[in-house]
């Protein structure tokens, strides 16, 4: 049986009308003003020739008067490999209704996320949107055909890693996937909120100032919403591209192995340099993380939120690890609700897909006053407990210099942990002796009596008596770290069903 020439005449023609996205003149404007239009977002992400699309010709159905002038409905989905591996792929595209949300795309982009976790495949969200479409969703009807009809559309069980792009104007379902997701990268210039501007200002009745709604500094620096900022679209894409790297396709399997990066583990000496002697002077433990994991592995999350503790996918031996650590060049290393939340959730995300932890602790405790308390830092910290306690991938604990109080329990003292091993230069206690010395003899630093006060507080705070108890595993030499933590991850692997976790907190919020 032939197939009638005009029926195949047809289908190439709508093919080609999609492909057109929302025509020469959109596509022109966009290019007049430097932006990259869908095709060519999609383009820097999927390796070339392999991406399949799913829903070309989909289109809304709402209103009549829409049919043929929504090609593809505004949304690019389909299926590709990045970097040589499967993932689902939707890439919104503005010149078509600007991207909103309706009852068709929003059909294309759940049998695009539910596939990629059912086949056990990364997820990818590149967003630039205007929200849900007006007046498709207005009244019965319109409320009716879009919203609720899919009730897994937000549910994150953790089965694959999802990655999102903030690009443009990021309003509505490319905000929604951006919280959702494990990382989100956005692009400076770009805005990401709930609603547009016009709608917020219309609810508050005053002009909105667009950075101040969703710039990029206020989702890095203060909602921490955001994990990486970049210049320029190619960067968002590699910033995704590279994120995955340390991804395994699903939670049934371990990380990608990679191979040792020349010059890797050399210099190890260095450590003692870049470690103050003074244990009161400052100094930035990302630069000692730096010699410690592969070289060029490092890869920081959310560096611009919670400084005060760092947060890093990196590999050591080769192997994915996940590196959590206080750095002292922020409020001395004190742990404050930012930080909190940072640590939190990479803890979580560690878990859920089988990267083995290390944590370097140096912390004099948690950040209190009146300011923590009204933002719910006593809920923070035991959230933070919480999550340590259900870590069910191999973990091993540093202990850099300050270990005190709660802090040192949160930060996987003591039996959270696999192994806690430390620094000669660790001083374990309650309370930071300085403090304490305060408390208890009633002096400060300058007083008559402070120095044999001090003395006397800090005598028992070294590591020597809880290494004579077995209440640490090993006291190392910093430039033994590197070696030790790979045999030891090794070890601690073979354990644990060869690394795979529990995922005891797979479904715990991806925002909060």
């Amino acid at each position: 049986m032939t197939l009638p020439s005009t029926a195949l005449e047809e289908l190439e023609r709508r093919r080609e009308k999609a492909r057109a996205m929302g025509g020469p003149a959109k596509l022109a404007k966009r290019k007049a003003a430097g932006q990259l239009n869908a095709e060519e977002r999609l383009g820097l992400l999927v390796d070339e020739g392999t991406f399949r699309e799913s829903g070309l010709l989909g289109e809304s159905g709402v209103f009549e008067s829409d049919r043929g002038k929504t090609p593809r409905d505004g949304k690019i989905v389909g299926f590709g490999k990045v970097d040589g591996r499967d993932c689902g792929v939707v890439v919104n595209d503005f010149t078509v209704k600007g991207s909103s949300t309706s009852a068709t795309n929003s059909k294309k982009m759940g049998h695009v996320r539910r596939t990629a976790i059912e086949c056990g495949m990364p997820f990818i969200h590149i967003g630039e949107s205007t929200g849900a479409r007006m007046p498709d969703t207005m009244g019965s009807k319109g409320m009716g055909s879009l919203l609720g009809n899919d009730p897994h559309q937000f549910r994150r069980t953790r089965d694959n890693p999802w990655a999102a792009a903030a690009l443009d104007t990021a309003f509505g379902s490319s905000a929604w996937m951006c919280c959702c997701a494990d990382f989100a990268v956005m692009r400076k210039g770009s805005i990401m909120a709930v609603s547009s501007p016009k709608l917020v200002s219309i609810a508050i009745g005053e002009k909105v100032d667009l950075e101040a709604l969703g710039g990029w500094r206020l989702h890095a620096e203060t909602t921490g919403l955001i994990d990486r900022v970049v210049d320029t679209d190619a960067e968002a894409m590699d910033a995704i591209k590279r994120f995955l790297s340390y991804m395994p396709s699903h939670n049934g399997e371990l990380p990608p192995v990679a191979e040792v990066t020349p010059g890797s583990g050399e210099g190890q000496d260095r450590i003692l340099g870049l470690l103050p002697e003074k244990r009161t002077q400052v100094y930035d433990i990302r630069k000692i993380l730096e010699v410690i994991v592969d070289q060029g592995s490092m890869f920081e999350l959310k560096p611009r939120f919670g400084k005060s503790a760092v947060v890093a996918l990196a590999r050591l031996g080769g192997k994915v690890v996940g590196l959590v650590a206080n750095n002292p060049a922020a409020s001395g290393g004190a742990l404050t609700v930012d930080a909190i939340r940072k640590i939190l959730d990479f803890t979580v995300m560690c878990d859920s897909f089988n990267i083995p932890m290390v944590r370097f602790m140096d912390t004099p405790g948690f950040v209190v006053g009146l300011e923590a308390e009204r933002r719910g830092a006593p809920g923070f910290i035991m959230n933070f407990m919480n999550a340590t306690s259900l870590v069910t991938v191999p973990t091993i604990t540093v202990l850099v210099r300050k270990a005190y109080g709660r802090a040192y329990v949160a930060m996987g003292g003591g039996r959270n942990n696999d192994e806690l091993i430390a620094w000669p230069t660790a001083e374990i206690s309650f309370m930071d002796p300085a403090a304490s010395t305060q408390i208890v003899h009633g002096v400060s630093p300058g007083q008559p009596g402070w120095d044999e006060a001090f003395a006397h507080i800090s005598q028992d705070s070294e590591v020597w008596d809880m290494a004579s108890m077995y209440s640490v595993q090993n006291v190392v030499q910093p430039q033994e770290t590197r070696d030790h933590l790979i045999g030891m991850l090794d070890v601690y692997r073979r354990r644990r069903s060869g690394g795979i976790g529990q995922h005891l907190m797979r479904t715990w919020p991806t925002s909060f």
